[in-house]
């Protein structure tokens, strides 16, 4: 069959991918890239822990699943009836793997040879679910042990702190994995009622690039994916108050220095308007606190921030939107009366035009060095698609991005809406 691409070309760079909707109800992004000898694929579906309430087209009734259901399985599918889909990819050269984010899960492959193979592996193992109770059990313990790990861990147990500190009701709040008690509750059955709803091609995109033929790709998508029907798949968000549920939120675990996450609670957003006010906050982050910034300077020179100190824009889709500022600190009451004074001041005075075109021009230089990496490229095409943007959406908004735009954002780090979260022995 022939497929005519919907061509998806940034103005700027003249770089350009190739989208494709498959027959199956696949959609298939293409990224050919000559002279590297590097294969990336990625089968993603748009599921991830968040997505724990759903309804379809054949029922209105609204059902609720686990915490921790959408990394479950992915653990899951990679066990398949006949064999481990691991030993299958070393057959071929390809290495695999699989991650779970909060909107997403997604199984990769990387090969330096000949990519047809490991792609036929990929789209036949992601179709091919095999849950019993006995596998089921079995995987029951090893994520056990693998949540326990995870809360033992400073790092992830506080960013998981704030994330409950700042919201009430919605699912970022809860671990990626779950928790001990919420996977007690996962059945065969669920995994095969999550697998049939999230897992439908209509819900799924694949991402591939590298020295490739489109052609080809389709050919093998021709060959290995099953038709699905639309099921109209709806996901559902409890209602989140605009307030933060705990100023400030302690807890206890072996660290050298004491650490600590300060998050700002913001209005969620989607599609370009999420992206654009995303990289116009983390602009603004790295003018008021980044290595470049004289606060940085002075708070690192006096020792009330070391090198593990940093700042991050976290957002998505699917209705949460932060800004966080963390790192170890001796003093963090210091730390924290410095920062929002620091805050409060910027508000008040005009920003630095230098620095920002520098940061500007760094942020676009970054972006477009991405595109020299097949992995980069991989990434980009099926993370945009998700997000229901153009792959080169952070190129043309940084190319445009204004200074005011930038100011504006620091209406974000409301202390109003903002949680402490500090760890120490």
């Amino acid at each position: 069959m022939k497929y005519e691409p919907e061509i998806i070309r940034s103005k700027l760079t003249g770089e350009e991918c190739h989208l494709y909707h498959h027959p199956s109800g696949l959609d298939v992004m293409v990224m050919r890239l000559e002279g590297f000898r590097t294969t990336e694929a990625m089968f993603a579906t748009k599921y991830g822990s968040v997505n724990n309430r759903f309804r379809t087209v054949d029922s209105n009734e609204v059902i609720t699943v686990p915490d921790g259901i959408a990394h479950y399985l992915e653990h899951k599918l990679f066990e398949n009836e006949e064999s481990g889909v691991y030993e299958l990819y070393a057959k071929t050269g390809a290495s695999a793997n699989a991650f779970t984010t909060f909107g997403a899960t997604a199984y990769t492959f990387s090969v330096s040879g000949d990519y047809k193979q490991p792609l036929r592996i990929l789209l036949d193992f992601v179709q091919k679910p095999y849950f019993t109770q006995e596998n089921v059990e079995k995987e029951r313990e090893i994520i056990t042990q693998e949540i326990n790990m995870s809360n033992d861990s400073p790092s992830r147990a506080i960013f998981f702190a704030v994330l409950g500190a700042m919201y009430h009701n919605h699912p970022v709040r809860i671990d990626i994995a779950g928790t001990v008690d919420s996977i007690k509750d996962i059945t065969p059955e669920l995994l095969y009622k999550c697998y049939n709803t999230f897992y439908n091609l209509h819900n799924m995109v694949l991402s591939i690039s590298g020295n490739i033929e489109d052609e080809e790709v389709l050919s093998i998508c021709d060959e290995c994916l099953t038709p699905a029907p639309d099921i109209k798949l709806e996901t559902i968000f409890p209602d989140e108050p605009a307030g933060v549920v705990k100023k400030r939120v302690h807890l206890v675990r072996q660290v050298g220095v004491p650490i600590f996450m300060l998050g700002f609670k913001c209005d969620p957003l989607k599609g370009s308007e999420r992206y654009r006010r995303s990289l116009a906050a983390d602009i603004m982050l790295r003018m008021l606190f980044g290595p470049l910034s004289p606060w940085y300077k002075k708070a690192f020179e006096s020792g009330l921030i070391n090198s593990a100190f940093g700042t991050e824009v976290f957002s998505a889709e699917e209705g949460y939107f932060t800004i966080l500022l963390s790192g170890e600190s001796k003093n963090i009451d210091a730390l924290y009366d410095s920062i929002v004074k620091e805050i409060e001041e910027n508000k008040k005075r005009p920003m630095d035009e230098d620095l920002f075109r520098t940061l500007l021009r760094g942020s676009y230089g970054s972006e477009i060095r991405k595109f020299n990496m097949v992995s980069d490229c991989t990434d980009i095409m099926c993370s945009a698609y998700l997000q229901h943007v153009s792959p080169f959406e952070n190129v043309d908004i940084l190319s445009t991005l204004t200074i005011d735009e930038v100011f504006d954002t620091i209406s974000l780090l409301d202390i109003d809406r903002s949680s402490l979260c500090t760890v120490s022995n």
